[in-house]
């Protein structure tokens, strides 16, 4: 049953190369896309049984006992991690194949995107942290790829940034890796644990884990390193910019949460830079979003702003705080992915992802609207949808921590996202177009046979469907991130799994 775990990663691998072979012909490829996709959720459904009735397993591979061989190790926050994956991956492999254009589907969308679907696999059931650099690399090329294909000029211009800024952090995840592995001789998580806690210069270890937190505050686009974000996620293809805002920043914040409960320990000093980051991530995400005219770069920087309500639970590192932060990190990645599909479809309708030229959304197409607003109201967090319970459970964290300067920082992130999507909703759906050119655009959709109509909108259903689930099925969801937060508090039973004890 181990051998489970490693199944995400290789029946992806297996998927994208035989992609490869089907390059000239699209149809074939959106055929095999759209069925591995189902069958990789069912395999990641599986893993995440398995783990939740039986517990944490570990293979390795080789046959090499830890910490000398390549480890992989499902907890119960890897295979969750994985389930969102799956549950992502399926949707925007739908909403690929029917808004793609074919040029883009010759050049090996399909199969880039599934080799990006095998490294954040492979990052989250990785128990080596030279391996997550290894996944992390294999993420980095395939996202560059993906955000690259077309080659239209804004594509490029953001791609650069990017690349670059990614390159940074990879860097300085790399020089961290160099530095641990010259204090402790290990690079397995689990292994890495005891020894590190053994040093005696801890001033080195400190420095050590600086440097892994900016590699992947980067990454996660935390304050002040974020504006690679926004000026690259408003022009690859919807379908592209979705996955993206799903699932890349939360592997770099699924990464803090590794290293810092089971490599390191988070200290005062940490505690309070987390915080202190964090706060200032919502405030700029969220006055950012205030100013934008772009729908895509509005969505982009509320990703920013949402980003601080996790490190906040990982800052307070309380059992009721960690447990809001998992929520709130599961809330994230589904809805973040689907307001994207949702702006896509907008386009679709209005020919444009400028605000100052959308409107009429909820006179021409109220079911629309209406289902467009449950997402909405999911993210601001209005009772009793998904976006409401972790933020109770931050709050209680943070009064448990007597921090109520953070508590009124959750607060406030929570009034600038209603004001923000109150603006959104405003232009976008309740505001007249301006003149009867605009309203061509809807042209294009009108004319889409019913069909591929129902294609499209699938996805966003679906995932507003797990949203849902998500919100008024929020004691499932609590036990499970309680259950998660129990053992970020205690690794032991990890350390253990993985060195067989």
């Amino acid at each position: 049953m181990t051998q489970l775990i490693l199944l995400p990663i290789l029946f992806q691998a297996c998927l994208a190369v035989l992609l490869l072979f089907f390059y000239t012909k699209t149809k074939t490829q959106k055929v095999l896309s759209i069925a591995g996709s189902s069958v990789n959720l069912v395999i990641a459904s599986l893993l995440f049984y398995t783990v939740w009735v039986n517990g944490s397993m570990s293979v390795q591979a080789g046959n090499w006992s830890a910490p000398f061989g390549i480890t992989f190790v499902a907890d119960t926050l890897a295979v969750t991690m994985v389930l969102l994956t799956a549950i992502v991956g399926f949707a925007v492999s739908v909403f690929s194949a029917f808004t793609i254009a074919r040029d883009r589907l010759r050049f090996g969308y399909f199969s880039i995107l599934h080799f990006l679907l095998m490294g954040l696999a492979g990052s989250f059931l990785t128990g080596d942290i030279f391996n997550l650099y290894v996944w992390f690399e294999i993420i980095l090329i395939s996202s560059f790829v993906l955000l690259t294909i077309g080659s239209e000029k804004k594509q490029l211009e953001g791609a650069v940034k990017y690349f670059a800024l990614n390159m940074l952090a990879s860097i300085m995840f790399l020089t961290a890796l160099g530095i641990l592995y010259g204090l402790t001789g290990t690079l397995n998580m689990a292994d890495l644990s005891g020894k590190v806690a053994a040093l005696e210069n801890r001033g080195l270890v400190n420095v050590c884990a600086l440097f892994f937190f900016i590699g992947f505050g980067i990454k996660a686009a935390l304050f002040p390193l974020y504006a690679w974000l926004p000026d690259s996620y408003h022009a690859p293809p919807t379908a592209v910019t979705a996955i993206f805002s799903g699932l890349l920043t939360k592997v770099a914040v699924y990464a803090l949460i590794r290293v810092f409960s089971v490599v390191f320990v988070v200290d005062e000093f940490f505690s309070q830079l987390f915080i202190i980051l964090a706060v200032i991530t919502i405030f700029s995400g969220g006055i950012g979003a205030l100013v934008q005219t772009n729908i895509r770069k509005f969505f982009s920087y509320l990703i920013i702003c949402h980003i601080g309500y996790m490190i906040i639970g990982l800052g307070l590192f309380n059992e009721i705080a960690l447990a809001g932060m998992v929520f709130y990190l599961i809330h994230d990645v589904v809805i973040k992915t689907n307001l994207f599909l949702i702006s896509g479809v907008i386009v679709k309708i209005k020919g444009t992802s400028d605000m100052r030229k959308l409107g009429d959304i909820y006179n021409d197409y109220p079911k629309l609207a209406l289902l467009f607003a449950l997402s909405l109201f999911s993210l601001i967090g209005i009772p009793p949808l998904s976006g409401f319970w972790p933020k109770v459970s931050l709050i209680l964290g943070g009064m448990e921590a007597d921090n109520y300067l953070t508590v009124g920082f959750i607060l406030f992130g929570s009034f600038i996202t209603l004001v923000v999507v109150a603006k959104l909703w405003a232009q976008v759906f309740w505001k007249s177009s301006a003149n009867l050119e605009e309203h061509e655009d809807f042209s294009y959709f009108n004319k889409l046979r019913k069909r591929r109509k129902v294609a499209i909108l699938f996805p966003v259903v679906f995932l507003t469907l797990v949203t849902l689930y998500i919100g008024f099925g929020a004691e499932s969801v609590n036990t499970l991130a309680t259950r998660i937060a129990g053992e970020l508090i205690n690794v032991q039973p990890y350390i253990d799994t993985v060195m067989g004890k």
